[in-house]
């Protein structure tokens, strides 16, 4: 079922014997599930037996280019040499470091798996040469769609079109997509968003990625029992060969690798997945031109310097020795960039956000870091997605900030975390604080004259709405209180008052509390015997106020009863 068009090997024109050699030193040192391949024949890697149902992939091409071999010169080889190297070890830093996050998240969230990030990383090689070396912005999505065959049947599994052409483009049959190669359908399901933009992209390879290692992971495979590691590479692409080529590139990897700047990684070479851009070809280095050879007996020519003298030794012009790049300085510190005060009222975001700088050992600023904002603490403050996380990239200048939070209804401090992804670095913490609702403006429901007889109730009950900057204040808190006057807000000790659960005169109500529309409804008033115009305030916390007019009269006067006619 694998859609491959032949063995595709390094760039030159490198054989099947040293395909073979390839992987024969390889299983040499000691990749396992590797058996070397012979001459125009295939064997089995293992005797694992490919999970039911569709790959991953679809069974999409591959790149089948097999890593250097330590020795370009190993005996029985023919032809031109492999190329070997520091550059095949190289791995594309944003690419790198999306693998090495879905490991971390992976220990966590299922640790049992041991998914190593270098299962990743050869996976991601054969699958789209490490994101076509890397051509990723600055949040890990490639710069240009990766897309696959169309899966019709014409040489490759024959899958109808399951996303509408959401992500492949095509509305009548899928297409892989992206640096982990998903075809739609698959994606639909397991699907990630690693990054924390709420998108599950599989153009972005850190949502690519930790799909790819939950998808490897699951079944309760440990991916250090050979069986497993087998069907999990299997699942992806039900292919002996894939499974050799992705064993190879795995011991690879875990043999050593560095980081390259993105956009600088090796490109593979064959049929492989099509980018919807044009795939830039590697550039070629000039090799030097070789100096003429002089004739002495021609006027006009100069024998070459000897050794000893500038350019001597070889009758030519030397090559200069390239620059070495500077080695980057490690990330040390993760630094407060100008976090504000941060507090909310409940029910409300917070004004501030977390920000941080990320910086090396020189005091420079590191870009494309990946930072972890984490909310720790007793609290049902979240961020805007819901979550207790998110993880954003630092931009040039090495700052990151996080989104807004919105407080929730328990008052009281946290902690918001800020720490690097796959570095042992010191977190930074921010002291974020929740506190009680307020309202900034109390008024009146109805408009009824508030009239009550001494010794009697006012018949009509008050009801408020407090609100803050316009929206209700759900569950604020408001105090009422009987007053002398509107310029002394004392605590009256006549007319009009409440009841406590006694029955006993009350003229201060504290806890009050609106519902969730910002509503209240005070609790019966009396009246006394003295007759007059009193004054009930409202307020509560954040300057809301507001002032009820209470009328009390004396009782109507009653008719006299008629005299009885006199008879007689």
């Amino acid at each position: 079922m694998a859609a491959q068009f032949g063995r595709r090997l390094r760039r030159g024109a490198t054989t099947t014997a040293v395909a073979a050699a390839a992987v024969a030193a390889l299983s040499a040192s000691q990749a396992p599930g590797v058996a070397p391949a012979t001459s125009g024949g295939s064997q089995e890697a293992s005797d694992a037996t490919p999970p039911p149902g569709t790959p991953v992939t679809g069974n999409s091409p591959y790149y089948t280019d097999l890593p250097p071999l330590n020795s370009p010169d190993a005996p029985g080889t023919s032809g031109d040499p492999v190329v070997t190297g520091p550059g095949e070890a190289g791995i594309p830093a944003t690419v790198l470091a999306a693998y090495k996050r879905a490991e971390k998240t992976l220990a966590e969230t299922d640790p049992a798996c041991r998914l190593p990030w270098q299962l990743l990383a050869a996976i991601g090689k054969v699958e789209s040469g490490q994101a076509r070396g890397g051509r990723v912005d600055a949040n890990g999505t490639t710069l240009t769609p990766i897309l696959g065959p169309v899966l019709n049947g014409v040489g490759f599994a024959n899958i109808s079109d399951t996303d509408d052409g959401a992500f492949d483009g095509d509305t009548v049959h899928d297409r892989a997509v992206g640096p982990m190669q998903f075809i739609p359908s698959t994606w639909a399901t397991w699907g990630q968003d690693a990054n924390g933009d709420g998108r599950k992209d599989p153009n972005n390879i850190y949502d690519a990625a930790l799909a790819a290692g939950r998808y490897l992971c699951h079944g309760g495979r440990d991916l250090t029992v050979q069986d497993d590691l087998d069907k999990a590479i299997l699942g992806y692409n039900h292919s002996r060969e894939y499974l050799r080529t992705v064993m190879s590139w795995f011991e690879y990897y875990k043999r050593g690798t560095h980081e390259v700047p993105d956009g600088t990684g090796v490109l593979p070479v064959g049929d492989g997945p099509d980018s919807a851009g044009p795939l830039p070809s590697p550039t070629p280095r000039p090799q030097p031109k070789p100096a003429p050879t002089p004739n002495p007996s021609k006027p006009g020519t100069t024998p070459s310097p000897g050794p000893g003298t500038p350019g001597g030794g070889s009758g030519g012009t030397p090559t200069p020795t390239p620059t070495p790049s500077p080695t980057p300085a490690p990330v040390s510190r993760i630094e407060d960039a100008g976090t504000g005060r941060m507090t909310a009222t409940a029910g409300q975001d917070f004004t501030a956000r977390a920000k941080v700088r990320v910086e090396n050992s020189r005091g420079e600023a590191v870009a494309r870091e990946a930072v972890r904002f984490s909310v720790i603490g007793d609290t049902d403050t979240r961020f805007p997605d819901g979550g207790t996380s998110v993880v954003l990239l630092t931009a040039a200048d090495g700052t990151v900030t996080a989104p807004a939070l919105r407080a929730g209804e328990k008052t009281g401090t946290f902690t918001v975390r800020a720490t690097v992804e796959g570095r042992d670095l010191a977190p930074r913490d921010f002291i974020a604080t929740v506190t009680e609702r307020v309202a900034d403006t109390i008024v009146r429901t109805g408009s009824e004259a508030q009239t009550a007889e001494t010794g009697a109730e006012f018949a009509h009950a008050i009801q408020v709405k407090a609100t803050c900057r316009g929206v209700a204040a759900a569950g604020v808190e408001m105090t009422a209180t009987m007053i002398r006057s509107a310029d002394d807000p004392a605590e009256n000790d006549k007319g009009p008052y409440f009841k406590d659960a006694q029955g006993n005169p009350l003229r201060t109500l504290t806890g009050l509390k609106a519902d969730a529309d910002g509503l209240l409804t005070l609790p019966k008033i009396y009246a006394d015997v003295n007759q007059g115009t009193y004054r009930l305030r409202l307020t509560s916390p954040g300057g809301g106020s507001l002032d009820i007019e209470l009328q009390v009269v004396a009782p109507a006067a009653s008719s006299p009863s008629p005299s009885p006619t006199p008879t007689g």
